[in-house]
């Protein structure tokens, strides 16, 4: 039996490293991640995990040496977020390429900007194609239990791909939650030692290892090779979430969260902490009989393209709206629109989809927010072909401002 305790989505992660039995942990500062290794540091010191620490001088040199000590042998740990991921994107890029199951946390912070320290995905999304699979927790009980579920899925041998488990800065960094840490014999039961491979260790014993560097004829084929890897992610995914989900008693698996979706004509696909205040929303208006349902992504990758697909067609999806703390500058979407709407593509009869941009820089997404979006579904029901962005807006008044745009609201 596991314990109930309060902890912060930080603290939450390092139990997770913890009860991994994390090997190696090389990590820089930054708001709002420093508390995860500082716990980390704070277990090492108590003689509660034996591990190695290394204290480089930035993010750059954190995740290369976290990189470099799994491609040793060794379960390595490291976090990051906004300007730090930033500056290790040399290293992250390179890191599928040795196909080494390092699992970093991201506590998803605005990457430049205006400079915010909460959180929205532009720190996470712009390393989307690199080859890393992400989780996004929407619970602090979420982000222990994704950290010990991402060691099994990425130090499997049909995956060995690096991995990141994504907290929202503050909204689940720094709120605390009733967690239940599970007994360590447990999770050792269920995360065993890292089993070694050779092709990940050892260039000399083994043709199947993959070189940091490659002649230019064979980029394409290797490409293909980790994409192939990628996509057998998402089997991993559902056997070793639904074994963890069985073994600790928690409905915690799968790359999707189904939420009130039978019979839902409209559908709101969300990630993340802002997750909770969507089913709330939910809830309300299935009491006032609206069909709506929620799709919650867990893994944003790989993408569950064909969980989405499922769900649209069996229910006769009339309506989707795609809510995301991001976006991509150029094609007036986000990410996680651009996905779904990609995805929906294939369907003779395409739901009418609108993407929200909510929640930039650590901004609140409410209740009554989702329940706007919700009532901007029902105005499409009697039209056909609708794909629109709108933006989930909150001004306030700034007097004086010290810098004007001709297009701003003050």
């Amino acid at each position: 039996m596991g314990k109930l305790d309060l902890l912060s989505g930080n603290k939450a992660v390092a139990y997770g490293a913890k009860l991994s039995r994390v090997q190696v942990i090389s990590a820089y500062p930054i708001t709002p991640q420093t508390p995860i290794v500082e716990y980390l540091a704070e277990f090492i010191a108590n003689g509660e995990l034996d591990a190695e620490y290394i204290y480089p001088e930035g993010e750059h040199s954190a995740i290369a040496a976290a990189l470099a000590a799994t491609i040793g042998g060794a379960r390595g740990f490291t976090a990051t977020c906004a300007q730090g991921l930033g500056y290790a994107f040399e290293v992250v890029a390179q890191a599928p390429a040795y196909r080494a199951p390092l699992v970093m946390a991201v506590a998803n912070r605005t990457l430049g900007w205006y400079w915010s320290v909460a959180s929205d995905y532009s720190d996470s999304m712009p390393t989307r194609d690199l080859g890393w699979i992400q989780f996004y927790a929407e619970s602090c009980q979420e982000a222990l239990d994704g950290v010990i579920q991402m060691y099994r899925i990425t130090e499997d041998e049909r995956v060995l791909l690096p991995g990141m488990v994504c907290l929202d800065g503050f909204h689940l960094s720094h709120s605390s939650e009733p967690v239940d840490i599970p007994d360590q014999d447990e999770v050792d039961e269920y995360l065993p030692p890292r089993k070694i491979y050779k092709h990940t260790t050892d260039p000399t014993e083994s043709e199947s290892y993959v070189y940091p560097s490659l002649p230019v004829s064979l980029h394409t084929t290797y490409r293909k090779i980790f994409e192939n890897a990628m996509q057998r992610t998402k089997d991993v995914i559902c056997e070793v979430t639904r074994e963890f989900s069985e073994r600790f008693e928690r409905d915690t698996h799968g790359l999707v969260e189904e939420y009130n979706t039978d019979g839902a004509e409209l559908l709101l696909i969300t990630m993340g902490s802002m997750s909770t205040a969507a089913k709330r929303a939910v809830d309300r208006l299935r009491g006032e009989g609206v069909k709506v349902g929620l799709v919650r992504m867990r893994f944003f990758r790989p993408f569950p393209s064909e969980e989405i697909l499922r769900i649209v067609e069996k229910n006769g999806v009339k309506a989707i709206g795609v809510v995301n703390r991001a976006i991509s500058h150029g094609t007036s979407m986000d990410p996680l629109g651009a996905e779904v709407a990609a995805t929906l593509y294939e369907l003779k009869n395409r739901p009418n989809i609108i993407n929200f941009i909510a929640g930039m820089g650590g901004g609140d997404v409410s209740i009554r927010d989702f329940e706007s979006m919700v009532n901007k579904l029902t105005n499409t029901l009697n039209k056909e072909n609708v794909r629109e962005t709108m933006y989930v807006e909150h001004p306030i008044k700034i007097e004086n401002p010290s810098v004007k745009f001709s297009d701003a609201i003050y």
